[in-house]
């Protein structure tokens, strides 16, 4: 079973030196294959696999044109693998799965440095405290023992390297023994998520948003105002950009955007670090299954009153953690149609509201004269449906 480990690292200034002239090199080659590609297709109506066009850049197009010869300075496996990233983005294209590949913009893009394990001499090696890269050396590891040794028997296949917010981090792929799944209790667990509460689960416990609270408050208005100011040295940058004190407004731009970027990276990991969780509390309660409403998280993001609220509860980011974990446990994920009346059904009579709004917060059945929390009735609905589809 192949495991991944994330943890921060601590380079040198000339190891992130390569780190970052990597990240741009793979980035300007996956822009050049997009538009090669695009190029080729207008004049002889053909596609060019991602193999051809590394065989086309190294013999052909490199040693007729010196001056781009600096792509070869940095890891060739980088660079090949940010090829069969833009291929893998047109064959999306082509299944249409998603749109045509956009281009990868610089401080707007996720690229990665990519590295793998190929002979001795490029092994991967981590210790408790550190890791040594090829092309990079050894670094420090933040987390002392989270990723497993070699020393131990395990071993590297592939990683990358990236960078957020200033921050550095290594993302390790390894080989992990298939543990022994744990005996499951006869019960299942039913999951409503929403808004005003993340999630509440069929058994009583109630996850708060976290969003609502002081700590993320505090660094939202703080965010709030960095924000502000960095617009402010945009609009200032305007009417000094023909004058020498340009330069030094470009500077103070710079520093002011990594700002909002650590700000925006503190809030993205407290709200990641609450899921993790949320999902390990529910997981080490060892039901035979959990039922999770299939959400259309696309519809809700284009409600402009509810898109952000949506968005920082991250449900996808949940429910692919929780598929991945439950995996792990061998614990049934059970996915219910988005077009379920989980809240307006009720679970002691089987009555359908159909008139019930949503600033009733408490269910009461007309019928039976059943009282119960709206979301609490609908986690038990989830909980006894019937009609799902495993994840």
């Amino acid at each position: 079973m192949l495991k991944s480990f994330k943890t921060e690292i601590h380079p040198t200034a000339e190891q992130k030196n390569k780190i970052n002239r990597t990240i741009g090199i793979c980035r300007f080659v996956y822009n050049f294959y997009l538009a090669h590609n695009r190029e080729i297709y207008e004049q002889e109506n053909r596609f060019v696999s991602g193999y051809d066009f590394s065989i086309w850049l190294n013999n052909n197009y490199i040693p007729n044109n010196p001056e781009f010869a600096w792509i070869k300075e940095v890891s060739s496996k980088s660079v090949k693998q940010s090829i069969m990233n833009a291929q893998k983005a047109f064959k999306n294209f082509f299944d249409k799965k998603t749109n045509f590949p956009k281009w990868k913009k610089k401080n707007h893009s996720d690229v990665k440095m990519y590295f793998v394990r190929t002979d001795s001499k490029a092994m991967v090696f981590c210790e408790r405290h550190r890791i040594k890269i090829p092309t990079l050396g050894w670094m420090r590891l933040k987390e002392k023992g989270y990723i497993p040794t070699s020393k131990d028997g395990y071993i590297i296949k592939s990683g990358t390297v990236s960078c957020k917010a200033g921050r550095y981090y290594v993302s390790v792929l390894i080989e992990m023994p298939e543990n022994a799944k744990p005996v499951l209790n006869d019960f299942g667990i039913g999951i409503d998520l929403g808004v005003k509460d993340f999630a509440v689960c069929s058994d009583g416990k109630i996850y708060k948003n976290i969003n609502k609270s002081s700590r993320i408050g505090k660094l939202e208005k703080k965010l709030k105002r960095e924000q502000r100011r960095l617009s402010r040295k945009y609009e200032s940058f305007k009417t000094l950009r023909n004058n020498l004190k340009g330069e030094a407004a470009r500077q103070n731009i710079r520093r002011q955007r990594l700002k909002v970027q650590k700000l925006h990276h503190r809030l993205d990991c407290i709200r990641t670090d609450y899921i993790n969780k949320v999902i390990s509390e529910l997981v080490k309660t060892k039901p035979k299954w959990i039922t999770l409403e299939d959400l259309n998280v696309k519809g809700m993001m284009k409600n402009r009153h509810l898109s952000k609220a949506a968005a920082q509860q991250k449900f996808f980011e949940f429910r692919t953690k929780l598929t991945a974990k439950c995996k792990e446990y061998g614990i049934a994920l059970r996915l219910v149609d988005r077009f379920y009346p989980s809240s307006k059904l009720c679970h002691n009579c089987g009555c359908v509201k159909s008139d019930l709004k949503l600033s009733d917060r408490t269910y009461i059945c007309s019928e039976c004269g059943y009282i119960a929390d709206r979301d609490f009735n609908a986690s038990l609905n989830l909980r006894d449906c019937l009609t799902y589809r495993i994840a």
